[in-house]
């Protein structure tokens, strides 16, 4: 099994930016696609963008033009970038990655999740 361990979370002013950054670590063959998921409060948990193996990106309507996702493969490393943050961005935010762990088994794996505060 891996783990993903994501720091970068905290708190910023409305209009300010913030990166996220979530590693994978463990015993797995392959990093398949990542992604960034978040939840508000009362809220379900909704896909902010995913990125693939070779770099093709797929955001949520919300974020486009504001967040950009890439990832480092020799590191197993996804960032998020985030700017022009609104206070609707506030949101434990989840990374995701599907692993090969087996040549025949895929495995999906959760990060712990880290609070990102839009305030003024």
């Amino acid at each position: 099994q891996v783990q993903l361990v994501e720091p970068g979370g905290g708190l910023v002013q409305p209009g300010g930016s913030l990166r996220l950054s979530c590693a994978a670590s463990g015993r797995f063959l392959r990093v398949n696609v990542m992604g960034w998921y978040r939840q508000a409060p009362g809220k379900q948990r909704d896909l902010v963008a995913s990125i693939t193996r070779s770099g093709t990106t797929n955001y949520a309507d919300s974020v486009k033009g504001r967040f950009t996702i890439s990832r480092d493969n020799a590191k197993n490393t996804v960032y998020l970038q985030m700017n022009s943050l609104k206070l609707e961005d506030t949101a434990v935010y989840y990374c995701n990655a599907d692993l090969s762990v087996t040549p025949w088994r895929n495995d999906a794996v959760w990060g712990q999740g880290t609070l990102v505060t839009v305030s003024s």
